[in-house]
């Protein structure tokens, strides 16, 4: 119990520090707890990589925050092979992604080749460099931001990454008492920095790390062990099924997806589920963590067909009807 009231209290600081992005601040702690990563797409100013860089100092653990630009390379990410001319010897030197918080700003920027270093990362917690596999630590999480607004120079994500990330969450602007209180927060923070020259006391409080490596690995394993009833297994099974034979339930649903998700979906929705429970204070799932869960497990994974692209139509709005079609049992 005194894992979980750790973790409401970093939901609590973090809400302090990132004001008006709720889901957001959810979507990064299911994330932690789940083993997974996060997309997160919005535009430029809406708090995505200060949320990144709030959770990392609020856990132990290196962080490495990577600006993905159009001529990087994949060893700029995973390290190189370096060579000592007076031993005549390599050896190698790890790369920014040997990091426990990768927080990947701008990640469609980045050309193939580094997309396909960064998908080993993600997928298999190992990088290779030459004939070598060096892994990763075991407390690795990637948080990649995207600019829905910009798209001259960018690389669109494939569908195998895309599949790779647990999450895919929208941040939108804040409401005008949110914006309000955003104004008060950073006029605080400077003008504690210029009065200090530094952190005041109670920013370096929350600054310095709340959740040691030891406290997350033991709140993944309490995340396990939350139930996780027969019913609402099969209900996350049907709801996958359902995106890849969505004229069975309505044929107009049938007509908008190409291609529906992987059972990697299918395991998303199971890990987050029980993430969310847990989060909640609960030993067990409910019907309404799976149906909470499903836009941001779901969003990324399908594949839209042309006709719903030239109409309009939004993968949201598809996976909403998919929820109110197919029942839980």
């Amino acid at each position: 119990m005194a894992l979980h009231t750790a973790f409401q209290t970093l939901r609590h600081r973090l809400h302090q520090q990132i004001i008006g992005q709720t889901a957001l601040i959810d979507n990064l702690l299911l994330c932690l707890l789940a083993e997974g990563h996060l997309l997160v797409e919005g535009a430029p100013g809406l708090a995505k990589t200060r949320a990144a860089q709030a959770l990392a100092r609020a856990c132990e653990g290196q962080f490495q925050r990577i600006q993905f630009t159009p001529d990087l390379l994949p060893a700029d990410l995973t390290g190189t092979d370096i060579f000592h001319p007076q031993t005549g010897a390599f050896s190698f030197r790890q790369g920014p992604i040997f990091s426990h918080f990768v927080l990947a700003d701008e990640i469609n920027r980045a050309p193939a080749k580094v997309q396909s270093a960064l998908l080993e990362a993600m997928a298999e917690r190992q990088i290779s460099v030459g004939t070598q596999t060096y892994p990763l630590p075991p407390v690795f999480m990637v948080i990649a931001t995207q600019n829905p607004l910009e798209q001259e120079g960018t690389y669109a994500l494939p569908e195998a990454q895309l599949d790779r990330f647990l999450l895919h969450t929208w941040v939108s602007y804040p409401g005008a008492e949110e914006e309000l209180a955003i104004l008060r927060l950073v006029r605080h923070e400077t003008r504690s920095a210029q009065q200090n020259d530094q952190l005041s006391t109670a920013e370096s409080q929350r600054a310095a790390p709340w959740l040691t490596q030891q406290d997350l690995l033991a709140a993944r394993e309490a995340v396990q062990q939350v139930h996780l009833a027969p019913a609402l297994e099969t209900y996350i099974v049907d709801l996958v099924q359902a995106t890849r034979q969505a004229g069975r339930y309505d044929a107009q649903l049938g007509h908008a997806i190409e291609w529906g998700a992987s059972p990697r979906a299918s395991l998303a929705l199971d890990r987050v589920s029980r993430a969310r429970a847990w989060l909640a204070g609960r030993d067990h799932v409910l019907p309404e963590d799976i149906r909470t869960s499903a836009p941001d497990v779901l969003r990324h994974r399908l594949i839209l067909s042309y006709q719903a692209q030239a109409s309009g139509t939004q993968a949201d709005a598809i996976i909403q009807r998919l929820l109110d079609t197919v029942i839980c049992a």
